[in-house]
């Protein structure tokens, strides 16, 4: 496994996206990949299975310091003292003292950032989480964010495959000492079929969505993706064995198109 360093965190540079997995299916997922070999889960209160998620580390009886495992606070939490509060509940479901990272998992204009950031820091040095960072975060509020935190920020985790171009991001990212974390980084299942994707693979023996993957972690970029299927997780973790060249990363970067966004909301920043 590779690993990405960021102000003082290591980060597996492949993890387990855990959105929309819940129940027994979660928790097997989980326990599942910790057996292949993954050592990076990732997960949120708003997908409503950090239990789960808890459930099937437990299960794959691990020690709990070779585990990276990353939890977001929902934006109804950003006032301070709600935000503390969360975190513990967060950390009660998942069974455990401490994450090992905590992000922000949508900025909220209601609540005053240099606010939501102090109690952020916080939890970090109260011992809730080891590490503290952003996700969808925009190049002005990755900006506003590091110059406001008392504490280092170590990644801006964000939308991030070969259809959705991120470079201004992931310069900003670069900027400020910060990992770029992709989530979707297979565009939701959507690369399986891309030919460009497919020619490469055959060039290495690998399928798309491995192809795809290499191409994140070769740029530095941490990848999570998510999948239900337990095959796939063996697939998806087996991207370290080869290289891609520089004239196909460029022909991968090539495929970003302006409609490439999959994940837009009504309370979404105005993206870079």
């Amino acid at each position: 496994m590779q690993f990405v360093e960021a102000n003082g965190a290591r980060i597996p540079a492949i993890g387990l996206g855990t959105w929309e997995l819940r129940g027994r299916i979660c928790s097997r997922v989980v326990e599942q990949a910790i057996r292949l070999g993954y050592r990076h889960i990732d997960t949120a209160q708003v997908y409503e299975n950090e239990r789960d998620v808890g459930e099937g580390i437990h299960a794959a009886r691990i020690r709990r310091d070779e585990m990276f495992v990353t939890t977001k606070v929902w934006t109804t939490h950003f006032a301070p003292h709600n935000l503390e509060r969360s975190v513990k509940e967060s950390l009660t479901r998942l069974r455990m003292t401490e994450v090992d990272l905590l992000l922000l998992h949508w900025p909220n204009p209601q609540v005053p950032l240099e606010e939501t950031l102090g109690a952020l820091a916080h939890a970090k040095q109260m011992g809730l989480t080891r590490h503290i960072g952003l996700s969808n975060f925009t190049v002005a509020l990755i900006e506003q964010a590091v110059a406001a935190c008392p504490e280092p920020l170590v990644c801006d985790q964000v939308e991030y495959h070969p259809y959705l171009d991120q470079t201004k991001v992931q310069g900003a990212c670069r900027q400020n000492g910060l990992a770029t974390v992709a989530y979707s980084p297979i565009a939701q299942g959507n690369v399986r079929g891309d030919e460009t994707l497919s020619d490469i693979g055959k060039a290495h023996g690998k399928s798309a969505a491995q192809v795809c993957l290499r191409w994140l972690v070769q740029q530095g970029a941490v990848a999570i993706p998510r999948t239900s299927k337990v095959e796939r997780l063996s697939e998806n973790i087996d991207v370290f064995d080869f290289m891609l060249s520089e004239t196909e990363m460029s022909r991968i970067s090539h495929l970003a198109h302006p409609k490439g966004r999959l994940t837009d909301y009504g309370f979404a920043p105005k993206w870079d």
